[in-house]
């Protein structure tokens, strides 16, 4: 081979042969979803993780190498293996023992009526099933995978569409973690569409204290009574338990901060980044992937207008001791939601301190949405 043969297999070699007009498109969005999370912080530590998987995977010939399955002695992409913790349901269980370790369900407890708020959030998902089937013609698996998105939350909507509907994945993946980072945008209007400024500036009464005891029984009480209704949540409501209990024991802060920091912190860039790499332009760039984002926005929006309802029915029926606010925080955004129902009140009235009222509804949130993918997984899973 002479020096011009080989600098010609050189440049054939190169990605600049092979690189087409989608992969540009989808290398753009990666960027887009790196710059929403450095510059405008929303979920910085998903949305970086998600773009940069983006970008790498619509460069070309990336897939190749870093998806590859293995084949003989010959070992698969790094990828091909990290992808697995998706496929095989491992990473959204084990988020959520880190989200379980991270919440402090106590404002839960004191006011156990904010269940209502969690749950009247949840319309947003079946009402999405209810639009994804009819008007878009969407299977019934296809349909509950979509729909939970309303739920809010990631890992959920993850481990629902890996069970029902894997094909459509990374459109489900994505628009979930975007509504979640855009949740200070989205909710605010719909907030103070549907809410008086009287209402608004509602200040509410002081939590009870919740005693040590009360923190401890309650992990166990709720995996009993949600696993026993509904058996099909167990991976994801017993994980949320588990994490929860290591961090109220007072003897096990060691694990807990494990399930805080080290073990979550990993998953995240494994999930996230594995996200992000479903995203090349061959499987993303279709009209149903259209579909799924338009449908995703409008089961958050009803599971955000489902909590301010349910919040105005308790405050007719407190006299006006509850802030209808805080019933936005029934998705399971943990704790975004909150600290909106927060910034959202304390607009009306510098004295309005929600956060703690506004948590109760959003860890209910938690135990909703993973309460109703059981429930669409039960009725739709084969």
């Amino acid at each position: 081979m002479d020096i011009w043969d080989a600098v010609f297999k050189l440049v054939h070699s190169t990605g600049f042969e092979h690189l087409e007009i989608g992969q540009l498109g989808m290398m753009a969005v990666g960027g887009l979803l790196i710059y929403l999370g450095i510059v405008k912080k929303f979920e910085p530590l998903l949305l970086v993780c998600i773009g940069f998987g983006t970008l790498i995977i619509n460069l070309p010939m990336a897939e190749e190498i870093l998806l590859k399955p293995p084949h003989g002695d010959e070992p698969g992409g790094l990828f091909w293996y990290i992808s697995k913790g998706v496929e095989w349901e491992i990473f959204p269980p084990l988020i959520f023992l880190g989200v379980g370790a991270l919440t402090d369900f106590s404002p839960l407890i004191a006011n156990p009526w904010t269940f209502l708020l969690g749950a009247a959030a949840q319309i947003g998902i079946f009402t999405t099933f209810f639009l994804a089937r009819t008007v878009l013609g969407f299977g019934p698996e296809e349909a509950g995978s979509i729909a939970i998105i309303g739920g809010a939350d990631g890992p959920t909507s993850i481990y629902t569409c890996i069970l029902l509907s894997p094909k459509i994945l990374p459109a489900v993946a994505v628009s979930a973690y975007s509504y979640m980072a855009l949740v200070p945008m989205i909710q605010p209007p719909i907030m103070k569409l549907l809410t008086t400024k009287r209402e608004r500036a509602i200040v509410m009464k002081e939590l009870r204290p919740v005693s040590r005891t009360e923190r401890i029984l309650f992990p166990l009480l709720i995996l009993v009574l949600v696993v026993m209704f509904i058996p099909a949540s167990t991976p994801l409501v017993g994980m949320l338990m588990l994490g929860n209990l290591l961090r109220e024991t007072g003897v096990t802060d060691r694990l807990s901060k494990a399930a805080q920091n080290e073990i979550i912190n990993a998953v995240t860039i494994f999930l996230a980044t594995s996200v992000g790499m479903m995203m090349s332009a061959q499987h993303f760039l279709t009209w149903k992937t259209i579909g799924i984002f338009a449908l995703g926005l409008v089961a958050f929006c009803v599971a955000t207008a489902g909590g301010v309802l349910m919040g105005k029915l308790m405050c007719l029926l407190s006299r006006g001791r509850i802030n209808p606010l805080i019933g936005a925080a029934g998705v399971s955004a943990v704790p975004m939601a909150a600290r909106v129902a927060q910034t959202v009140g304390q607009q009306e009235n510098e004295d309005n301190y929600l956060l703690m009222h506004a948590m109760g509804p959003n860890v209910a949130g938690v135990i909703g949405s993973a309460a109703a993918a059981g429930v669409l997984i039960t009725v739709l899973g084969g």
